[in-house]
């Protein structure tokens, strides 16, 4: 069976400007084609019914001097020539009858009657004057029809690009805000006096405008509230973990000490994320190799880990912050994965992966999220949402996936940047 190709339309073909354009393009045509015909229908009835009135006139004035034994006059004649043949079969059986038809390449007007002797009077009227208006009146419909209709399409596509520049500008916004950007606003103008004439665009942006900054206010509600939070513990938990020091051997202060412990890098984390939400965060710019320091990352992690180099690369970056990410990654995928856990470094790409039952699929589709762990994982979901935003501090992509033969794969692929020729001379790849 054969497939038939689908026709696929240009991307640009099905934007609201180009359908706009289109559907006001069809319905001036549709509209000019209308009244183009109907001024060109009552103009020919009008300039043939002349004619036919003059021919009939002058038949029968050729019919009584027919009569009278007279002269027929100019145009008139029993049985001309040029007589088309329906009209004379007309004349013929009696009836009297117009149609115009060439003669000579001239258009002519014919009226016929019958006549003695089983003949046919005809006369013939010069009806070139009426073909020419007509044929005149046709063209100036049609340039007419042109210039209307190109006048109202670029009129209306004018009108219809501006309404949708305003709906690209707010989903610009829109995105912009999807991305992270809380401050974007469209601003449109018409949204500025609420007492004035308000179109669907002005309520849209005005709306979006609103979501924004109560969004806004609750995230910067949130944020505050998170920084507050961990700063208040930090004094108690410091408090706590001098407390415990100073119990007695055993089980039990094991336990104590730690939980506390837990607790402080809990705290801790939330300090970090509350740092990053700010956007304050800076980076350390220094030249820094990629194998020792993902040897140094395995080495603190203190867990089975295997580590392979496949092409090393010096690169332009915060120490110890690409630290905290590869630490992270490494530590969540021996927490919630299955050994054998593998870090790889090829050129400026670090891949951390585990062989156990794969990321989550919102994890996946939508990246970390606080305080959300599945299947009663231990842990607070803030590892992982760390090293994304340390990521971004550093410029670079984190991207979360599943090997098609399980297990979760972490690939950080960091920015690379021209070094100097000190740098290159120095024994960079």
């Amino acid at each position: 069976m054969k497939v038939r190709p689908v026709f696929a339309l240009p991307q640009w073909a099905d934007t609201l400007a180009v359908k706009a354009a289109v559907f006001i393009t069809v319905m001036c045509c549709a509209l000019a084609a209308l009244l183009g015909a109907l001024v060109h229908v009552s103009v020919t009835n009008q300039t043939v019914g002349r004619a036919r009135d003059l021919a009939l006139q002058r038949l029968a004035e050729a019919t009584d001097a027919f009569e009278a034994g007279d002269t027929l006059g100019p145009g008139a004649d029993l049985d001309p020539p040029g007589l088309p043949e329906p009209l004379r079969e007309l004349a013929l059986t009696g009836d009297r009858g117009t149609m115009v038809a060439e003669v000579d390449g001239r258009p002519t007007m014919w009226a016929a009657g019958p006549a003695d002797g089983g003949r046919a009077l005809a006369v013939e009227v010069d009806y070139a004057q009426g073909k020419r208006t007509i044929d005149g009146l046709d063209r100036a419909i049609v340039w007419s029809s042109a210039l209307a209709i190109g006048a109202t399409l670029l009129v209306g596509t004018f009108a219809v690009t501006r309404v949708t520049r305003r709906l690209h500008a707010t989903a610009r916004v829109a995105r912009r805000i999807s991305a992270g950007d809380l401050d974007a606003r469209v601003g449109d103008p018409r949204t500025k006096d609420p007492t004035g004439p308000q179109d669907e665009v002005a309520a849209v942006a005005a709306a979006l405008d609103s979501m924004a900054s109560s969004l806004q206010s609750k995230l910067l509600a949130e944020q505050r509230f998170t920084a507050d939070v961990a700063h208040e513990l930090r004094t108690p938990l410091t408090g706590l973990h001098a407390a415990a020091e100073l119990l007695p051997p055993g089980r039990p202060t094991e336990l104590v000490r730690d939980r506390v412990a837990a607790l402080r890098t809990l705290t801790e984390d939330l300090l970090e994320i509350s740092r990053l939400d700010t956007g304050r965060e800076r980076m350390e710019v220094d030249t820094e190799r990629l194998g020792p320091l993902a040897e140094r990352v395995v080495r603190a992690s203190g867990a089975d880990t295997q580590i392979r180099v496949v092409r090393d690369v010096r690169v332009e970056t915060d120490r110890r912050r690409l630290e905290r990410v590869l630490g992270n990654l490494v530590a969540n995928a021996h927490r919630h994965g299955r050994a054998p856990v593998v870090l790889s470094v090829d050129g400026p790409v670090v891949t951390v992966r585990d062989h156990g039952d794969g990321y989550p699929e919102y994890l996946v589709a939508h990246g970390p999220q606080r305080f959300r762990t599945e299947g009663g994982a231990k842990g607070h979901g803030l590892g992982l949402t760390i090293a994304v935003g340390q990521a971004e501090v550093l410029g670079a992509r984190l991207e979360f996936a599943n090997a098609p033969d399980g297990g979760a794969v972490a690939k950080l692929t960091l920015p690379q940047t021209p070094l100097s020729p000190a740098a290159v001379s120095d024994g960079a790849v």
